[in-house]
């Protein structure tokens, strides 16, 4: 069968060849004459072609990402991923000693600028999440990311009853969000090998979550205190993973009518970083012996080495909670681990506009 961009060449041949032939024959003995009819021809045709090839557009700047600073061109918006984490932090005074830290994408480069990153409100999360399954899997930094996703979408009546419930010690949190039937699973899994054991059971059931989030690692640094155990946990993870997101057989229809078609659960991976450690405000002796800068170091040089990262061509996108809380200062953390939910509030933002990116939506 013949396709589009076939026939188009097939029709511009047409167009060029029978005009130019007639135009050269009759005018032959003017050639000014025949020039001008050749570049008017030629002209014609580009019209003709141009839309049989859109990459040609990719040439020609869209005057919204012109600024009087720089010049931008994105090719593959794909290329705004590795700048979501370009964030500013802000502390505003108002007197008698208050002050209010916010936090917005850096301004000043020009390629960030083009990406035009944006804060979801309430509305804009909810229909971009609308109908989703979201898990999220780990530790009190992953419970901290859920508080701030439903503070996102829901109102502050509706986030009093998620706090008392979200916070109940160790235990798996379920809800769904009224209106836009998201549903969401917190699932406690303070160590690696928690997260693999959900993997199988999500291999098991052949179910999938539309958005996964999972980061774990405090509990690990803290009881086994082993950087290159964290790592090989990572390796035995990773490879559980890519068992799971492999192409599935499945089979319709009986006897010669039976059809065999691949399929691939289709998520959107996240994982979430540890914070940064500030050692001398950690609340137990235990803690501040064994949870060290090296340490830390070590298990943050452990995750990048396990290949489960966009990084090292792995399938989570890094959210980088050690950043974030690093920016945000000592004054976000009253017990050197936990931060403030304008950190997790951040990473929420960075997830949804990752969202936007790779489902090639735009608000």
């Amino acid at each position: 069968m013949i396709g589009t961009v076939q026939l188009g060449l097939l029709a511009a041949c047409v167009v060029v060849l029978v005009p130019m032939g007639l135009a050269g024959w009759h005018l032959s003995r003017n050639k000014m004459l025949f020039f001008g009819g050749a570049l008017f021809i030629s002209l014609a045709v580009a019209v003709h072609l141009f839309p049989y090839f859109p990459s040609l557009s990719s040439f020609i700047p869209d005057a919204s990402s012109f600024s009087s600073s720089s010049v931008v061109i994105l090719k593959n918006r794909d290329s705004c991923l590795p700048l979501l984490h370009e964030i500013e932090w802000n502390e505003e005074n108002y007197g008698y000693n208050r002050s209010v830290l916010s936090w917005g994408w850096g301004r000043s480069d020009g390629s960030v600028i083009a990406c035009d990153f944006q804060k979801l409100r309430k509305y804009d999360a909810r229909d971009l999440l609308n109908g989703s399954w979201v898990m999220v899997a780990g530790d009190s930094q992953a419970r901290l990311f859920v508080l701030s996703l439903l503070n996102v979408m829901l109102g502050e009546e509706e986030m009093e009853s998620v706090r008392r419930h979200l916070f109940k010690r160790h235990s798996n949190y379920q809800a769904v969000v009224d209106g836009v039937e998201m549903k969401l699973d917190f699932i406690w899994a303070p160590y690696v090998t928690n997260l693999i054991d959900l993997i199988v059971d999500l291999s098991n059931n052949k179910s999938c979550p539309d958005v996964l989030v999972m980061g774990t690692g405090l509990w690990h640094m803290l009881h086994i205190t082993n950087s290159t155990d964290y790592g090989m946990s990572l390796q035995r993870l990773h490879r559980s993973l890519m068992s799971f997101l492999m192409p599935v057989s499945l089979e319709f229809g009986a006897g010669p009518d039976l059809v065999s078609v691949s399929a691939r659960p289709r998520a959107h991976l996240f994982w979430l970083g540890m914070p940064m450690l500030i050692n001398s405000m950690l609340n137990t002796e235990e803690k501040r012996e064994k949870m060290t800068n090296e340490t830390q170091d070590a298990y943050n040089d452990s995750l990048h080495g396990s290949k489960l990262l966009h990084q090292s061509q792995g399938p989570f996108l890094l959210l980088d909670i050690h950043a974030l809380s690093k920016n945000c200062g000592v004054h976000c953390t009253e017990d050197g681990m936990h931060y403030s939910e304008i950190v997790y509030e951040a990473a929420v933002q960075i997830t949804l506009n990752a969202l936007l990116i790779e489902s090639q939506q735009k608000l």
